[in-house]
C-alpha cells in the first residue's frame, strides 16, 4: 500500500476538541489516552478533508471514491494528526519548539511506514536538561532547564520538509528544543492555551454562558499519514492542495478564525545512517 506524509503547521489556534469535560476546561482538545499528547483524531481530519474536497470543486462521485459513503469504504486511508513540535513560551527569549525523544522516534517509524527509511540516533537528554542552540540555561514557562548541547543537524534536516515556508524552516536550528519525555509531558498537559468564550444578551450584554476552551497554539507542527488502497495518494494530494492554496481548516471555531493548517507534502529524503 502506497503512502505519504503531510506536514501540518498551525497558522492559527487549533481547537480539535474531545467533547465536553467535567474539569475546569469545558472544551478540551483531543488527547492520546496513553501519553496525554494532543492530537487531531483521524475521523476529524478525514471529515475536514472531505469538506475541503467539495469546496475545491471535486465532483460528488470523486469525493465518494476517495472518502467512501454508507455503501462502501473509500480508497484513501488517513491516520490521526500527530504532534511533533509544540511552541512553549520562554522567559529568556522567544518561544521554543519543544519536542522529546518519543515524538522523534515516532517520526522515524512513521517515515518508515511511507517508505522513507531514516536511521538516525535519537537524542536523549536527562531530566531537567534539554538540547537547543544559543544558550546555556533556558526558562520554558517558569521552569529552568540546563542546556546540554545542540539539536543534531540531521534531526533538523529530517523535520524541515514538514514545513513549507522557507523562513520558518530556517528558524528550526535556533528554535527547536529536545526535552526529556517526562519534562515534555508536563508542557503537553498544562502548556496549551485556555481561552474564555462568552455568550452575551444582545441588549443588556449580561453573560448568558461563560465557558473555557483549550487550543493548540499557532506554529504547532503536526503531521499525518495518507495511504491509498490502489495507486498512489500523491494524485489525491496534488488535486486537493495545489501549491498556491495548500491550506486546510480543521476543528471548531472556523467563524472566529481558528483551525487553519498550512499543508506540506513531505519530500522523500535519501536514506541516512548513523
Amino acid at each position: 500500500m502506497n503512502g505519504l506524509m503531510l506536514g501540518l503547521l498551525a497558522e492559527t489556534p487549533i481547537h480539535a476538541g474531545a467533547g465536553r469535560s467535567t474539569d475546569v476546561v469545558d472544551l478540551p482538545v483531543a488527547r492520546e489516552a496513553g501519553t496525554d499528547y494532543p492530537l487531531v483524531v483521524g475521523s476529524s481530519l478525514k471529515g475536514a478533508l472531505r469538506d475541503h474536497a467539495r469546496t475545491a470543486g471535486q465532483t460528488e462521485s470523486q469525493v465518494n471514491r476517495w472518502f467512501g459513503n454508507t455503501d462502501c469504504g473509500g480508497s484513501i486511508l488517513f491516520s490521526e494528526g500527530r504532534l511533533l513540535l509544540l511552541p512553549v513560551r520562554s522567559l529568556t527569549g522567544a518561544y521554543r519548539w519543544a519536542t522529546c525523544p518519543l515524538l522523534l522516534e515516532r517520526l522515524q517509524r512513521d517515515l518508515g511506514r511511507v517508505g522513507s527509511i531514516q536511521a538516525i540516533e535519537t537524542p536523549t537528554p536527562a531530566k531537567g536538561t534539554l538540547l537547543t542552540a544559543g544558550a546555556t540555561e533556558l526558562f520554558l514557562e517558569e521552569r529552568l532547564f540546563t542546556v546540554a548541547g545542540e539539536v543534531p543537524q540531521r534531526w533538523l534536516n529530517l523535520i524541515a520538509p514538514l514545513i513549507g515556508h522557507l523562513p520558518t524552516q530556517q528558524r528550526l536550528a535556533h528554535s527547536v528544543a529536545v526535552l526529556h519525555n517526562d519534562d515534555f509531558a508536563w508542557f503537553a498537559r498544562y502548556g496549551l492555551t485556555i481561552q474564555a468564550r462568552n455568550l452575551l444578551e444582545p441588549d443588556t450584554k449580561i453573560s448568558r454562558n461563560l465557558w473555557y476552551e483549550e487550543t493548540l497554539p499557532c506554529d504547532t507542527l503536526m503531521y499525518t499519514l495518507i495511504f491509498e488502497r490502489a495507486g498512489t495518494p500523491k494524485t489525491f494530494v496534488d488535486q486537493m492542495f495545489p501549491a498556491e492554496n495548500a491550506y486546510l481548516q480543521v476543528g471548531g471555531n472556523e467563524t472566529v478564525g481558528q483551525g487553519w493548517f498550512a499543508v506540506t507534502q513531505y519530500a522523500a529524503a535519501k536514506e541516512q545512517k548513523g
